[in-house]
């Protein structure tokens, strides 16, 4: 065939148009598709101010690397989970709609408050949001309705999904409403915890705890045991242990029944256990305590 008609040829328009169109798709893509790290905080009495995204107080100096495009969820950390949920729900229309996506970390209290929304209204309609949060920590429409949220993980460090002894015994403060929340069978009871909407919950569980040895059963970070760091199943706490320690069960690492047959939730996996006894529950205004493995992972994985 002569050169001038090869090049002339009916099939180069239209690969040329085609080929536009792809390369459209991938930059419309590109350009609009964000993936987000939401970090929610438990029990708390750190002034953050609600809906503001970028205040990490609770946690520890805001520049510290802690995911891709981190945010601060902050609900009040005092109040029943029932009452403050809107807020997790808030931020996860605004970052987790549409062609967004998240990767999730949250702290103590913070799991129930996760467990709750995915549980609850994980399958509700949701209204695609824009990811440009008002000062109150709404979005507006971007157009369009989706089922649920788009979470890659969810991160939890020393998670209270199983409540805490203390709360039972009355050695936090009776007067705020959270704390009855945070009663062993509360919390066990407050939503399907294998209702994750198919979300995988990695859990860390620290065991640098001594202050409430007495109270706190198997090992424990000062404030929530293994059957709740560790996402244990069932309607009550037990004790769970280090594979070092003789005298109780060990609690597993991954998605593996504990040692003595107890199960984990659904979709419940241990990432992180402190066998060496050297992390406790607090985050001490640095990102310090279980949170710091959570934050390297962030770092690393939450891309």
């Amino acid at each position: 065939m002569p050169q001038s008609l090869r090049n002339h040829s009916p099939l180069h328009p239209i690969r040329t148009i085609l080929l536009t169109l792809f390369g459209l798709l991938l930059v419309a893509g590109g350009v609009y598709a964000t993936n987000y790290s939401l970090w929610v905080n438990g029990r708390s009495n750190a002034s953050a101010m609600a809906g503001n995204y970028a205040d990490f107080i609770y946690w520890g100096p805001a520049g510290t690397a802690a995911g891709v495009n981190k945010k601060s969820v902050n609900w009040d950390g005092y109040n029943r989970v029932s009452t403050q949920n809107y807020r997790i729900r808030d931020a996860l229309d605004c970052y987790c709609t549409g062609t967004n996506w998240c990767y999730i970390a949250a702290h103590s209290a913070g799991n129930l408050q996760v467990g709750y929304a995915l549980s609850l209204f994980g399958g509700s309609t949701r209204n695609v949001k824009n990811a440009t949060p008002s000062s109150a920590g709404t979005c507006g429409d971007a157009g369009g309705t989706q089922t649920g949220w788009n979470i890659k993980w969810v991160n939890i460090a020393a998670g209270a999904g199983g409540g805490s002894e203390l709360s039972d015994a009355g050695s936090w403060a009776v007067s705020e409403p959270l704390v009855a929340d945070l009663k062993t069978t509360t919390a066990r009871a407050l939503y399907d915890h294998n209702q994750t909407r198919a979300k995988w919950f990695y859990m860390y569980a620290g065991a640098k705890g001594t202050l409430y040895s007495g109270i706190l059963p198997g090992q424990d970070d000062e404030a929530v045991a293994y059957h709740s760091s560790g996402g244990v199943s069932g309607s009550g706490g037990a004790s769970f242990c280090n594979p070092s320690d003789w005298f109780c069960n060990d609690l597993t690492l991954g998605t593996a029944a504990n040692e003595g047959g107890k199960t984990k939730w659904a979709y419940h996996s241990v990432k992180f256990r402190d066998d060496t006894e050297s992390l406790n529950h607090y985050t001490n205004g640095n990102w310090g305590g279980v949170v710091s493995k959570v934050r390297a992972d962030m770092e690393a994985n939450a891309r």
